[in-house]
C-alpha cells in the first residue's frame, strides 16, 4: 500500500512514475471505501483523482495557493495533505469538513462552498504576492458547472488583462450537479474536439525558442496565426480573447499528461487557462451513469451500488404541489439555479418542459429573470437553497420587492442542514428576508402546511412571497393550523414558547417536559414572520409576562428581538424575555441534533431555560 504511507505532498512528489498509477487507483479504492460509510460528495471526488495527484506533484500547497471553487471534490486533496486518518469523521461533528477549511491545513488556502469566486479570490492573492514581493504560484480550481455563475467572468475578465502570473484549471466534467446547460457548456464541448492541439502546440513552442533563429520563426509566425484567426475565427477561444493562454483539453485522467500540462503552465509565468476533461464518478459504474443521483449521498452499499431509499421530504411535497398548481393556472413556472433534483423540481422540469428554466449556478440572473416574468404576467417560482439565497440579495431588492412584484421564492434547506456545515447553513433567510419591504415570508411545520401555503403563496398573495421550509421531513408535528399569522398550539399560563417552522416540535416536546415538572407552558406558532401587524402580535401574547422564543437563524434581527420590540412598544413590557438562537456564529458541520444540542435549541435545554426565566 502507498497511499498509507502518505503524509503530506513531498511523499506524493518522491514516489516513482509506476507507484504514481497505484496510488491513483488506491485513492478511488480508499474514497469509495470511505464515502459509502460516512456519506459525503463522490461524483466530484472519483472524477478529481488525477488531477489532484498532478497537482501536488508540481505545487507546494502548504504556500502556493490552491484555491478551490465550491471545494466539494477536495477529497483527495485532503487525503495527501495529512488528514487521512481522520475521514472516519467526515462531515461530523467535531470532525473532518467536507470542504476546505484553512483551520484544517497550511495546505487549504480559502473557504469554499458557494460556486464561481475562485478566480476572483485566486486574483486576489496574485496580486498581493506581487505588491509583497514574494514568490509561489497561485491556482484557481474551477468546474465547468461554476462558469455559469457571472462572477466567473468578471474574475476571468480582469485576470487576463492583469497580467499577473495565474493558473486557472477548468475541470471540465460536463456536469455541475445537474446536466449543464447554457452557451458556455456548447463552447466547452466543442473544444472537446481538439486535444492533439496541447501537445502540437507545447512541442512546437519548445523547440522554437529553443534556438534564436527558432526565436524569429515563433515571433513571425505568433503574429500571421494571430492575424488570421481574428480575421477568420474572432471567437475560437474565448478565453484567449480574455488575455489567458489557452492549454488544452487534456485527459484529466492521465495523471502525466495532466502534470505535464501544469509544468509548462507554471513555466509561462502569464495568465494560463489549463482546460482538463474528465468524467464525474469515474471508475464507479453507478456514479458514471447517474452523476447527479451520486453528486452528494449518504451511505451506500458499495458492492451493490444501492443508495438508502428516499424519504417524503419538505422538497418532494413541493415539488408535487408545484405540479398541481401548474396544472391549475398555466401562468405558474419554475425556476431552478442548477438544483433541480435538490429541490424537487424534477418531475415538473418532465411534466412541463416549456415552463421549467434551469439557469446553472446563476441565483441573481435566475431572481432577475423571475422578476422579468412577474412583470409581464407570469407567476414564477424561484427554488433555492436558503444559503444560495444570499447570492441575490440585490435582486430581491432591487429587482423584485422594489417593483412589489410577484415572484414567489421556495427557500429550501432553511435552518441548520447538517454535514455540510458553515458555507452551507441556512440561517440568514429568515432575518434578511423579513428585512424587504413587500415581503411576505410564511413558514410551514408540517406538509400539509407547506402544501396550503405554497398554494397562498403562489395563487392568492400579491407582491413578492418567500416560503421557507428545512432539509428532510416532518420532525413530530403534522397538523394544518398555517392560515393565522399565529396559531395557539396548547394554552399555559406560567411561561410562552414561540417557535416557527419545524422548530415548533422542539417546542412542543419542552413544553411536555415542563408540565412533567409542575409549569404550565403555552406555545404559540408563527406562520408568518414578515410583515408582523401590531394587532396581530398583540392577540397573540395578549397576557404574556413570560416569554422564550426558539429559532434557527442568527440572533440580529431574529423574531424574538421583533416581537418583544413590538410587545414593549405595545405597553405589554416582558418580565422575563430569553431568546433562543444561533447567536452571531457560523455553526459548524455536523448532525443536525447534535448541533442544536450544542446551541441549546434542543427540547431539554429550551424546558432548562424556561425555568430559569420563570425563576
Amino acid at each position: 500500500m502507498i497511499l498509507e504511507h502518505i503524509r503530506g505532498p513531498e511523499d506524493v512528489k518522491a514516489l516513482t512514475r509506476a507507484q504514481i498509477e497505484l496510488l491513483c487507483q488506491e485513492l478511488h479504492t480508499f474514497l469509495l471505501e470511505s464515502v459509502s460509510r460516512t456519506g459525503g460528495h463522490l461524483a466530484s471526488n472519483l472524477g478529481a483523482i488525477e488531477l489532484t495527484v498532478a497537482i501536488h506533484r508540481v505545487f507546494d500547497t502548504s504556500r502556493d495557493r490552491l484555491v478551490f471553487d465550491v471545494g466539494h471534490q477536495c477529497y483527495a486533496h485532503k487525503a495527501l495533505t495529512g488528514r487521512l486518518d481522520e475521514f472516519p469523521t467526515l462531515r461530523r461533528y467535531g470532525g473532518l469538513s467536507g470542504f476546505p477549511k484553512p483551520a484544517e491545513s497550511v495546505h487549504d488556502a480559502f473557504v469554499a462552498g458557494h460556486a464561481s469566486n475562485s478566480v476572483s479570490v485566486a486574483l486576489g492573492m496574485a496580486r498581493a504576492r506581487t505588491l509583497l514581493g514574494e514568490d509561489y504560484s497561485v491556482l484557481a480550481l474551477i468546474g465547468d458547472g461554476a462558469l455559469s455563475g457571472g462572477l466567473a467572468y468578471e474574475g476571468l475578465n480582469n485576470a487576463g488583462a492583469s497580467g499577473e502570473p495565474l493558473i486557472v484549471i477548468l475541470n471540465d466534467n460536463g456536469m455541475s450537479i445537474s446536466r449543464n446547460v447554457g452557451a458556455m457548456s456548447e463552447h466547452l464541448s466543442r473544444l472537446r474536439s481538439k486535444p492533439a492541439y496541447y501537445e502540437f502546440k507545447k512541442n512546437y513552442r519548445r523547440f522554437l525558442l529553443g534556438s534564436a533563429p527558432g526565436k524569429v520563426i515563433y515571433g513571425v509566425n505568433h503574429r500571421i496565426k494571430t492575424g488570421v484567426k481574428n480575421a477568420l475565427l474572432p471567437n475560437a477561444t474565448l478565453f484567449e480573447d480574455m488575455g489567458f493562454t489557452y492549454l488544452g483539453p487534456v485527459d484529466g485522467h492521465d495523471e502525466e499528461q495532466v502534470e505535464s500540462a501544469l509544468e509548462w503552465a507554471k513555466e509561462l509565468r502569464r495568465p494560463v487557462l489549463l482546460h482538463v476533461r474528465t468524467v464525474k464518478g469515474k471508475g464507479y459504474a453507478p456514479a458514471e451513469r447517474e452523476p447527479g443521483k451520486w453528486h452528494g449521498v449518504g451511505p451506500f452499499d458499495l458492492a451493490t451500488g444501492a443508495l438508502q431509499p428516499e424519504k417524503e421530504s419538505f422538497s418532494s411535497v413541493f415539488g408535487e404541489t408545484l405540479c398541481a398548481l401548474a396544472s391549475e393556472d398555466p401562468r405558474v413556472c419554475a425556476i431552478t439555479a442548477a438544483m433541480a433534483d435538490g429541490t424537487g423540481l424534477t418531475e415538473f422540469s418532465q411534466r412541463f418542459p416549456k415552463r421549467f428554466f434551469d439557469v446553472g449556478i446563476a441565483e441573481a440572473q435566475a431572481a432577475a429573470m423571475a422578476a422579468g416574468m412577474a412583470k409581464q404576467g407570469m407567476i414564477p417560482v424561484f427554488a433555492v437553497y436558503s444559503t444560495f439565497l444570499q447570492r441575490a440579495y440585490d435582486q430581491l431588492l432591487h429587482d423584485t420587492a422594489l417593483s412589489n412584484l410577484h415572484v414567489v421564492f421556495a427557500v429550501d434547506r432553511a435552518g441548520l442542514v447538517g454535514a455540510d456545515g458553515e458555507t452551507h447553513q441556512g440561517i440568514f433567510d429568515a432575518t434578511f428576508l423579513s428585512d424587504i419591504p413587500n415581503m411576505t415570508v410564511l413558514c410551514p411545520a408540517s406538509f400539509a402546511e407547506l402544501r396550503a401555503m405554497l398554494r397562498r403563496a403562489v395563487l392568492e398573495l400579491d407582491g413578492p412571497v418567500a416560503v421557507r421550509y428545512p432539509r428532510g421531513g416532518e420532525e413530530g408535528y403534522h397538523d394544518e393550523r398555517g392560515g393565522d399569522a399565529f396559531a395557539e398550539l396548547r394554552p399555559g399560563s406560567d411561561i410562552t414558547l414561540c417557535a416557527y417552522g419545524t422548530m415548533i416540535a422542539n417546542v412542543l416536546e419542552a413544553a411536555s417536559i415542563l408540565a412533567e415538572k409542575g409549569v404550565s407552558a403555552r406555545v404559540v406558532k408563527a406562520n408568518c414572520i414578515s410583515p408582523f401587524l401590531d394587532v396581530d402580535v398583540r392577540k397573540a401574547f395578549r397576557g404574556t409576562k413570560r416569554l422564550i422564543v426558539a429559532e434557527e437563524c442568527a440572533s440580529v434581527g431574529c423574531v424574538g428581538q421583533r416581537l418583544a420590540a413590538i410587545l414593549t412598544e405595545e405597553g405589554t413590557p416582558l418580565e422575563g424575555l430569553y431568546l433562543c438562537n444561533l447567536g452571531k456564529r457560523f455553526p459548524p458541520h455536523g448532525d443536525v441534533r447534535l448541533l442544536r444540542k450544542a446551541f441549546h435549541l434542543d427540547a431539554a435545554s429550551i424546558a432548562k431555560k424556561a425555568l430559569e426565566v420563570i425563576g
